[in-house]
């Protein structure tokens, strides 16, 4: 993904990095472009200096800069917009890599203001490969529990539990209550394990929206916001009548699959080897692993499933 980046950059002056917390974007940049210097607008006192003036704080980085965290303040990409303009017209040669988490806010500030001006990228979470690339001796069940957050294995077996734990009440349930009014917190955990249950089957809200006790829309605002945030996503069907790929029931799953067993109860090694859902969890981690063959080539794959 780095030699694409630099690739981008030969055509644009801005590259968006996104994806889920804690998938590795700041290390990635920080790592490969040290060259820049990095503003994290999740401290306090950046995130004030940016808001009070936007156009002071880019005019700090003759350079450019790594702007991260950047859904704290998503109307930067208008001043960026603005920058970038009066850079091209100056001949300046600034570079901006901004991350951010958030799908929601930061795709609608994209599209208003950075169209021809940034490309965006997707960061998931380790793959397969990557991490027998560092931990060959790791079995399927032990991929499957710890997922491919860098923080699960380069902590070790016996942080994970607190380490997913922390993730979960930290990062989901803030995100969410940024995105919604969530009035009924224990109704979305239900919601959100519930949907762990029903990894690699069709989405069926109806169904959900029994069990949870809540209506159709308010599960389908639920699944849009966990989406956002880079927590489950929808594949769709495969169909040659393109309108029935559209239109009929996708399959659910997790961007991670430690994620996910931390939901469903599954703690150790041992309960992975019997669990009735390890192979839809293995289905699940095969996917993620298409998917992120494609996000790190900066590419978007076209995955269905064969009804």
């Amino acid at each position: 993904m780095a030699s694409y980046i630099n690739e981008l950059f030969l055509y644009l002056p801005v590259i968006t990095l996104t994806g889920p917390r804690q998938s590795g974007k700041t290390t990635l940049c920080r790592k490969v472009f040290t060259n820049l210097p990095y503003a994290n607008l999740e401290d306090v006192a950046t995130l004030a200096e940016a808001r009070i003036d936007p156009k002071a704080f880019l005019a700090k980085y003759p350079q450019g800069a790594i702007i991260d965290e950047a859904q704290n303040f998503p109307e930067i990409f208008s001043y960026l917009q603005v920058a970038v303009d009066d850079d091209r017209m100056t001949g300046n040669k600034r570079r901006f890599i901004v991350t951010g988490s958030n799908n929601f806010a930061l795709m609608q500030r994209i599209t208003q203001s950075m169209a021809g001006r940034t490309a965006v990228m997707l960061l998931l979470p380790l793959s397969t490969e990557e991490i027998l690339a560092v931990y060959p001796n790791a079995g399927t069940s032990e991929l499957l529990l710890c997922g491919g957050y860098p923080a699960i294995w380069s902590g070790g077996l016996g942080g994970r539990q607190i380490l997913l734990s922390n993730y979960y009440t930290t990062y989901i349930e803030r995100d969410v209550r940024s995105l919604i009014n969530l009035k009924d917190l224990q109704a979305f955990q239900m919601f959100i394990r519930l949907a762990a249950g029903r990894i690699g089957q069709e989405f069926n809200a109806s169904a959900l929206s029994m069990e949870v006790g809540v209506s159709v829309p308010t599960i389908k605002n639920w699944l849009s916001v966990l989406s956002a945030s880079y927590v489950v996503y929808l594949l769709q069907p495969f169909y040659a009548n393109i309108s029935k790929r559209l239109t009929k029931t996708p399959k659910l799953y997790f961007y991670d699959t430690g994620l996910a067993s931390f939901l469903l109860g599954i703690n150790t090694v041992e309960q992975m080897d019997v669990h009735p859902l390890r192979g839809s969890l293995f289905e699940n981690m095969v996917v993620n692993d298409m998917l992120k063959h494609g996000a790190n080539q900066g590419k978007q794959e076209n995955l269905f499933f064969y009804r």
